[in-house]
């Protein structure tokens, strides 16, 4: 792979838009390479790139992969459900995983397996990806995270209705996922509400499917979506939990301590 080069995912529908950022020049850090998972209508370059991840991580010798989810930033938004289901959008990761010539996990090559850092949604799927590919997954960083989706409660016909009429959304948590929504310019609020819908198909049960690897879970204080961290952490055999001082789900993102976590976790 080349630095900064685009690739697609061959043989799905739609085509997820993929960059890859090299480490930078005379730095030395694990030769695995580090995916990195966005959140609900968000991007890589909102939760990622403007945040300083890629930057941090490229300088800490890593080379870096990012993922816009189907809908979201560079990735198409195609029309059906299916192409939003977090069992698709896996499939999908496994597929880049496999095109990019990963191998599967040996304990003493660190250039062999993957790292996996997730936030918000991107955490969800962080959590069931590593779950599912035990023999590809090294270490994961879950940021933001819940033992819950708040997606599943979000009211779709209400938001259909304000989109339609501006009737007002009586669920607090349903206007404000809306509001995110359409702060970002760009965003297809439509391909959003979708994803939404096929989400709701498949609740998120994070008991069933759990990561045996090492995982970090990073919060805000003061994120509302993340209060049940604590259950996540409960359940994975080797999870550690930080709580990052009067941050908040929006702005836990862009925090030094979270970077210098992550990287100092994935490094092990």
């Amino acid at each position: 792979m080349g630095r900064h080069r685009d690739q697609t995912v061959e043989g799905v529908d739609p085509h997820l838009n993929v960059h890859v950022h090299e480490a930078a020049p005379g730095t030395a850090g694990p030769h695995r390479p580090v995916i990195l998972l966005h959140g609900f209508a968000s991007s890589t370059k909102l939760n990622w790139e403007d945040a300083g991840w890629i930057t941090a991580l490229t300088q800490a010798g890593r080379r870096v992969v990012t993922v816009d989810l189907p809908g979201h930033g560079g990735s198409p938004a195609p029309e059906e459900m299916d192409a939003y289901s977090p069992s698709r959008i896996r499939a999908d990761l496994l597929q880049l995983i496999l095109n990019a010539h990963v191998r599967p996990l040996k304990d003493d090559d660190d250039s062999t397996g993957v790292d996996l850092i997730g936030y918000s949604l991107g955490a969800r799927l962080a959590w069931e990806f590593g779950a599912t590919q035990p023999e590809l997954v090294r270490r994961i960083v879950l940021g933001g995270p819940g033992a819950h989706d708040p997606l599943a409660d979000f009211d779709l016909p209400a938001a259909q209705r304000y989109l339609a009429d501006g009737s007002e959304i009586a669920d607090p948590s349903t206007a404000e996922l809306l509001r995110m929504a359409q702060l970002v310019p760009g965003n297809d609020v439509f391909a959003l509400l979708t994803m939404i819908e096929a989400i709701k198909t498949e609740p998120f049960v994070p008991s069933e499917a759990v990561p045996r690897m090492p995982v970090l879970l990073v919060a805000g204080e003061r994120d509302e979506m993340a209060r049940t961290a604590p259950e996540l952490a409960k359940l994975a055999p080797r999870a550690e939990l930080l709580w990052l001082p009067a941050r908040t789900h929006a702005n836990a993102i862009t925090s030094r301590a979270f970077k210098t976590a992550a990287i100092d976790f994935l490094a092990s």
